[in-house]
């Protein structure tokens, strides 16, 4: 499995996605923090953060008995640099759909 195809993975799961656009927003945040604003138990976030630690999502930095998370930019990097490899496709589809809109504007299939 690659890199990129772990990153998919680990977001692919909505508590998973919802930890990291919290991460990306606020910025680090301590376990207790994510475990507290969560609506699932606090052992399940571990887990969930263990699964996104091993996929190389996020980072963990220990501070005394503290835990506390971050997004881990490379796996953003790898994120984008994928959209970017396929910007083509992006393009390509948005053309096609402008051009089948300014043959039927109004969306009749007559």
């Amino acid at each position: 499995m690659t890199e990129l195809t772990r990153t998919f993975a680990a977001l692919s799961d909505p508590t998973r996605f919802d930890l990291v656009d919290k991460l990306l927003r606020r910025g680090e945040l301590p376990a207790g923090t994510l475990a507290e604003e969560a609506t699932i138990s606090a052992p399940a976030i571990s887990r969930h953060l263990k699964v996104l630690r091993e996929a190389g999502v996020i980072q963990q930095r220990i501070a005394g008995t503290h835990r506390f998370y971050s997004v881990n930019p490379r796996a953003l990097q790898g994120i984008h640099a994928w959209t970017m490899d396929h910007s083509a496709f992006w393009a390509a589809s948005l053309d096609r759909l402008d051009t089948l809109l300014a043959l039927d504007p109004e969306g009749d299939d007559a």
